[in-house]
């Protein structure tokens, strides 16, 4: 059976992550990292890695980027494939992850959803197919969100420019910029309210008409599956950087 650790289990996140793994019978939660440790449940939280016993088979992480840092020495050192669902590395930080990606296999996706892996490949095409449109990505989250904009809104920008041979640069602050907008900027604008748990929207601006692909979450357990069904394939490969691409294809 599956041993999944779930870095970050006293978050928002973690929580449901750890739920929906007890309710799949076909894996086992052994139990969670957290700064913030939480008594009388029914599978033990450490805040210390080095605490941890029995070695698991897969950690799944929704944290903050310093524990996930944290925690490589101990992954690389145990060879344990790593499901990262956390957001806002500094470019430092990205790198050490994707020169542990050369020793173990790493899962990494700023969202977890599948139909946002679904969504992401759409924009992608239909940027191809509207070279002379005006891109600009709008996302809403609830109020406890640091980052801005939201990892997933990046994850869309950079899929659109990759497919376009880099020709969009990311206008983050029109305040500070009075200038009129250069058609091969990708715009974004982030809304912080309420218990939100995730809206992302893509739109296209041509002249006489518009197009927007928008998703919405109701519930964080599209994440939390999302990263559950990531670690069972994960487990099965090779060392190297995998995301929600390498599922639906």
């Amino acid at each position: 059976m599956l041993k999944i650790l779930v870095n970050g289990i006293a978050g928002k996140m973690g929580t449901e992550v750890a739920k929906c793994i007890r309710n799949d019978k076909s894996i086992h939660l052994l139990g969670g990292l957290d700064k913030h440790i939480i008594h009388n449940l029914p599978y033990p939280v450490f805040d210390n890695i080095k605490d941890v016993l029995e070695k698991p088979n897969v950690i799944i992480d929704f944290s903050i980027p310093e524990a996930t840092i944290s925690i490589l020495p101990f992954v690389l050192q145990n060879k344990i494939p790593i499901v990262i669902a956390t957001t806002g590395f500094s470019t430092e930080a990205q790198n050490k992850i994707e020169e542990a990606s050369m020793q173990i296999p790493i899962f990494q996706s700023a969202n977890m959803s599948y139909e946002m892996a679904i969504i992401n490949n759409i924009v992608t095409q239909i940027s191809k197919k509207l070279p002379n449109s005006e891109i600009e990505i709008v996302e809403t989250h609830h109020n406890r969100k640091k980052d801005a904009p939201s990892g997933t809104a990046l994850m869309l920008a950079n899929s659109i420019n990759e497919a376009n041979n880099n020709i969009y640069h990311f206008n983050l602050n029109r305040f500070e910029n009075s200038s009129k907008r250069n058609p091969k900027e990708i715009g974004f604008s982030s809304i912080r309210g309420g218990n939100i748990v995730g809206e992302h929207q893509v739109l296209f601006f041509n002249e006489y008409e518009t197009l927007e692909i928008k998703h919405s979450a109701y519930s964080r357990t599209i994440f939390a599956e999302g990263a559950i069904k990531a670690a069972k394939f994960l487990v099965n490969q090779n060392p190297g950087i995998y995301d929600m691409n390498s599922l639906i294809n």
